[in-house]
């Protein structure tokens, strides 16, 4: 049994309640608040993993609290309340350092490496340039009516509704026509594709 004397007595720290303890620990009793770590270690640890999901982290948050407690206890003025005082100051920490830390994705290495690859190379701006020739060669060939349905629609990016304002037809009428300049063009780009 350890004792350990104090600015006003003497204590048992394997004996003594929690708050005789924070007193003891108050009064400067380092032993006192070895004790405390002792009893409240597990908890503040328990509470470090639930919110880190990480036990090397939790340790050091645990470390951390009870640094921050041995600092502040004296600002405790209730010793009764030592034990949700401290899981107070472990939630808070805990939260601070999950904030801190920011979200942790995880990936697959191969899954990395492909998403590393560039988009844009030169056989890629080739093949889009010799697409888009393509596509105005096939334009040009469209009837007038055609060509207009498909640039106001891709081109200029309006609306069926707007487009249906534009050329004075029913909604359903832009809608066929549309789908017919589609089906042209396809028929027009073909044979360039090919070749």
């Amino acid at each position: 049994m350890t004792t350990r004397t104090t600015t006003t007595r003497t204590i048992n720290v394997r004996t003594a309640t929690v708050a005789q303890l924070v007193r003891a620990a108050q009064a400067g009793n380092r032993e006192a608040f070895g004790e405390l770590f002792e009893r409240f270690q597990r908890h503040v640890l328990a509470i470090a993993f639930g919110r880190l999901g990480d036990y090397a982290d939790a340790q050091e948050l645990c470390q951390d609290v009870f640094v921050q407690a041995l600092q502040k206890i004296k600002q405790l003025r209730d010793p009764e309340c030592f034990g949700s005082w401290l899981r107070s100051i472990a939630h808070r920490m805990a939260i601070n350092r999950a904030v801190r830390r920011g979200p942790e994705y995880f990936a697959e290495p191969n899954a990395l490496a492909t998403t590393c690859v560039e988009d844009e190379t030169p056989l890629t701006a080739a093949l889009a340039d010799e697409r888009r020739l393509h596509v105005r060669a096939g334009l040009s060939r469209l009837r007038e009516l055609d060509r207009a349905t498909l640039e106001a629609f891709y081109v200029k990016g309006q609306s069926l509704n707007e487009m249906s304002d534009e050329f004075g037809a029913p909604l359903g009428t832009i809608k066929r026509r549309l789908h017919v300049a589609r089906k042209r063009l396809a028929k027009e780009v073909e044979p360039l594709v090919a070749v």
